[in-house]
C-alpha cells in the first residue's frame, strides 16, 4: 500500500514540475526572456515574435497588389453570415447598408435583389399589416372612389383583396388598403429604374432597352398609365384586362416605361423593362407618383 502511495507522490510531483516548466517556457517567450536553459531552447525569444510580425507586415507592403478590404464586400460577406445562421433582420439590416452607403461596390447589385425581393414579399401579402390600413365600406362607396381618396390603384385593392373580379360593395365590408406614395428613381447610366418609400430603397428594375436619346436630369410625375391590347385601351373593370400590356407615361419630359418584347425592332422611345417587371410596377404604382431622373454629365 505504501509502495503505492510513494508512486502516486513521484507521478504528482512530476506533473507539476511540467506544468511548471511550461509557464515558465511561456513567460519567457511572450513577458521576459529568463536566460539559463531557456535561453538555450529559443534565443531572445520576444525579438523572434516582434521579428515574425513585422516580417509579415513588410511583405504585405511590398506585395504587389494589396488585400482587399472593400466595405462592401466585407458588409456582404457578414450578411451572408447572418441570413444563413437565421438572423434575418440583422442580415436584412447589413444589405440594406450596402444599398445605402456603398451603392458602387461590387456586392451592391446582389444585395439590391435579395433586398427588394424581400421588402415585395411584404408589400404585396396581405398578411404583413405594416403600411397597410383596413377600410370599412360606406353607403354610396365605389372602388374608384375608395382607391382615389386613399392614394392606391384599383390594381392594388383588387389584389390586396384577393379579387379577381370586381364584386358588390355592401356597406360594413372590410377593404384593405395600401396607400401607393413611392417615388421612382430612373438611372440610365445605369440602365436601372428604381422604387423608393422616402429615402428607403424598395426595388429596382434593370431597363433592358434604352430607345430614342437618354432623358436629361430632373423631377417629374407619372402622368397617365396605360392598359392595352393590340393598341386598344382596356379598363381595368374589363374581362381582359388582365391580358393587356401594361405601360406608364411620365409627363415631362414624355418619356414612356414599356414592356420589353426581343422580337420588336421598332425604334420606339422610351425604357424598356421585362414584362414581368413592367406588370410590377404598374401594380406598384398610381398618377401623380414622383419621378426623379439622375442621368449625370460624363
Amino acid at each position: 500500500m505504501k509502495f503505492w502511495i510513494i508512486i502516486k507522490v513521484i507521478a504528482g510531483l512530476a506533473v507539476a514540475g511540467v506544468v511548471t516548466f511550461t509557464g515558465l517556457l511561456a513567460y519567457h517567450v511572450t513577458v521576459k526572456p529568463l536566460g539559463g536553459i531557456f535561453e538555450q531552447i529559443i534565443p531572445e525569444a520576444g525579438s523572434v515574435l516582434r521579428i515574425e510580425k513585422e516580417e509579415d507586415f513588410a511583405k504585405i507592403l511590398d506585395s504587389a497588389e494589396m488585400p482587399d478590404f472593400e466595405p462592401g464586400d466585407r458588409a456582404f460577406q457578414k450578411a451572408h453570415e447572418l441570413i444563413a445562421m437565421g438572423k434575418i433582420p440583422e442580415g436584412r439590416e447589413k444589405l440594406t447598408a450596402i444599398v445605402n452607403v456603398f451603392p458602387s461596390s461590387p456586392a451592391a447589385p446582389t444585395a439590391r435583389r435579395i433586398v427588394g425581393e424581400m421588402n415585395l414579399d411584404e408589400i404585396l401579402s396581405s398578411a404583413f399589416i405594416e403600411g397597410k390600413a383596413n377600410y370599412e365600406v360606406k353607403r354610396g362607396d365605389s372602388y374608384f372612389a375608395i382607391a382615389d381618396r386613399n392614394d392606391t390603384s384599383m390594381d392594388m385593392l383588387m389584389h390586396l383583396n384577393g379579387m379577381m373580379e370586381l364584386k358588390n360593395l355592401q356597406p360594413g365590408d372590410d377593404l384593405q388598403i395600401l396607400p401607393l406614395n413611392f417615388r421612382l428613381l430612373i438611372e440610365p447610366q445605369r440602365n436601372a429604374i428604381s422604387l423608393w418609400d422616402g429615402a428607403r430603397f424598395i426595388c429596382e428594375y434593370p431597363v433592358l432597352k434604352m430607345g430614342g436619346t437618354a432623358p436629361k436630369s430632373g423631377t417629374t410625375v407619372i402622368d397617365s398609365r396605360r392598359s392595352t391590347i393590340d393598341g386598344r385601351v382596356v379598363q381595368s373593370t374589363a374581362r381582359d384586362y388582365r391580358a393587356t400590356a401594361k405601360s406608364l407615361q411620365l409627363k415631362n419630359p414624355p418619356l414612356q416605361i414599356l414592356p420589353y418584347d426581343a422580337n420588336d425592332d421598332s425604334p420606339s422611345p422610351g425604357l424598356f423593362i421585362s414584362e414581368a417587371d413592367t406588370e410590377e410596377l404598374f401594380l406598384l404604382t398610381r398618377t401623380g407618383n414622383q419621378v426623379e431622373i439622375r442621368n449625370p454629365k460624363k
